[in-house]
C-alpha cells in the first residue's frame, strides 16, 4: 500500500503509475519490476504466503485470493477511500510496533542483500493474528473498489531492450542493443528515458545489482568478485561506484549486516 509519494511498475509490457492510497496486489508468476519512486514516496509491503492464504481463505469472498499465474495477468489494485485508506494504515503501523526501526527493513526484506534476513516480532502470535485480519480486511476493500492504475503500453523497442537485458546481459554495448531492437542509439536512449523515467544506464544496473545479489548467494563462501562479474558488470570499480549509489556505503560494509531469527509463515 502506497502512503504518499508515487511509484511505477513495469508488468508484461505495460508501465503502471500509482499514488498515495493506493493498494496493489502482486500475484505469484506476474512479471513485474518496480522501476522507479519519487523522492518522497512511502509504502507498507506485506508477503501472505499460500499456506496462510489457505488457512484463512475458505468462503466465496476471498477465493479471489487464490488466483493462479494462468488467470492473473496484471496488477490487481484500487484506491482507498480516506476512511479506509486511515484503518488500513493503523492496523499496519499497530503491527509494527516493538520490530524493528523502519530504516533497517527498508534496507533488507526483500531488496537488500540478506534475502535470508529475519527478525523476531515480540509478538509473533499477535502479529500472525494481525496479519490474518489484514489480509481479509484488504481484500474486502479491493472487492467493494474500483481498478485503480492506468496502463501505459510500452513502445516496442523499449520492451525489446527490457526482454534482452532481463534474459541475458552479456555486456553488450548500446550499438548492439540499439541494432537488436531496430533504433538508432539515440531514439532507443530517448524513448527508454522518456517512457521509464529513468535512464537505460541505470535501469541495465539495476538488474545487474539484483543479479549480483543473486550470484554471490550461490558462490562458496561469499565470492564478491566471482559474483560482480557474474552480474555483468565489467569491473569491480563500476560496480563498486553503482553500489554505494544504491544503497550509500560499501558493498562490504553492506554485505556483514546480518540480522537473524525465527520465520513464520507470513511476512510484513
Amino acid at each position: 500500500m502506497i502512503v504518499q509519494g508515487t511509484i511505477t511498475y513495469v508488468v508484461d509490457g505495460d508501465r503502471f503509475t500509482f499514488s498515495a492510497r493506493t493498494m496493489l496486489w502482486i500475484f505469484p508468476g506476474l512479471e513485474h519490476r518496480l522501476i522507479t519512486t519519487s523522492q518522497n514516496a512511502r509504502f507498507y509491503v506485506v508477503v501472505f504466503t499460500p499456506s496462510l492464504i489457505e488457512k484463512s481463505c475458505h468462503i466465496a469472498k476471498y477465493q479471489g485470493l487464490k488466483q493462479t499465474p494462468r488467470n492473473q495477468s496484471r496488477l490487481t489494485s484500487t484506491i482507498l477511500d480516506p476512511k479506509a485508506f486511515d484503518l488500513v494504515s493503523k492496523v499496519m503501523d499497530s503491527l509494527m510496533e516493538g520490530s524493528l526501526d523502519s530504516d533497517v527493513l527498508n534496507r533488507e526484506v526483500g531488496y537488500g542483500p540478506a534475502s535470508d534476513f529475519r527478525f523476531e516480532h515480540h509478538d509473533p502470535d499477535g502479529l500472525n493474528a494481525g496479519l490474518h485480519h489484514l489480509m481479509l480486511l484488504c481484500w474486502r476493500y479491493q472487492a467493494a473498489g474500483k481498478e485503480s492504475g492506468e496502463a501505459i503500453a510500452l513502445h516496442p523497442a523499449v520492451r525489446r531492450v527490457m526482454k534482452i537485458l532481463s534474459e541475458d546481459d552479456t555486456g553488450q554495448d548500446l550499438d548492439e542493443l540499439s541494432r537488436a531492437c531496430g533504433a538508432s542509439k539515440a531514439y532507443l536512449s530517448r524513448i527508454f528515458h522518456q517512457q521509464v523515467a529513468m535512464p537505460l544506464t541505470q535501469y541495465r544496473n539495476s538488474l545487474r545489482l539484483a543479479r549480483f545479489f543473486e550470484a554471490y548467494r550461490r558462490t562458496d563462501n561469499g565470492n564478491l568478485a566471482e559474483a560482480v562479474y557474474a552480474a555483468g558488470f565489467g569491473s569491480y570499480a563500476q560496480f563498486y561506484k553503482v553500489f554505494t549509489q544504491s544503497y550509500g556505503c560499501g558493498p562490504r560494509e553492506c554485505l556483514a549486516r546480518k540480522s537473524w531469527a525465527k520465520s513464520d509463515d507470513s511476512s510484513f
